[in-house]
């Protein structure tokens, strides 16, 4: 048996994932495309690539660690979700988050350490997950 190769994004997917973020999601009049830090975007990218696990465990990375860098001065949330489902869609993986507004509320506690990682993974595998409470 083969293992089917995963294909991962790329520091520049990564940035055009916020500028798409940032131009399709406006929330804030002062939103900002600008990258703080290249350094760690390419830090997710690599750990990403070494990280063990499947593709829902590497996915699930890539969406809190997008989250808790915050590499960009605005869009981290909203271009963590992106990259997520993009890293599934490019790998032929089910992405089963569905893309309502009520689920800020969930990046956020993700922000805040509220979800464990097998908590994050199975958000994306089946869609559901526990209401976040501030502590």
């Amino acid at each position: 048996m083969t293992s089917k190769k995963i294909k991962y994004l790329t520091v520049h997917d990564m940035i055009e994932f916020n500028v798409m973020a940032l131009s399709l999601i406006k929330t804030k009049k002062a939103d900002k495309n600008e990258v703080l830090s290249y350094q760690k975007i390419r830090e997710v990218v690599e750990e990403c690539e070494n990280l063990e696990g499947d593709i829902y465990d590497k996915a699930a990375f890539l969406l809190k660690k997008m989250i808790k860098q915050h590499a960009f001065a605005s869009g981290n949330r909203r271009t963590a979700f992106i990259v997520a489902k993009h890293f599934l869609v490019l790998n032929n993986a089910n992405f089963n988050i569905k893309d309502e507004p009520e689920y800020a509320r969930i990046m956020t506690g993700i922000r805040e350490n509220y979800y464990s990682d097998g908590e994050i993974k199975q958000w994306i595998q089946n869609g559901q997950i526990r209401e976040f409470k501030r502590r």
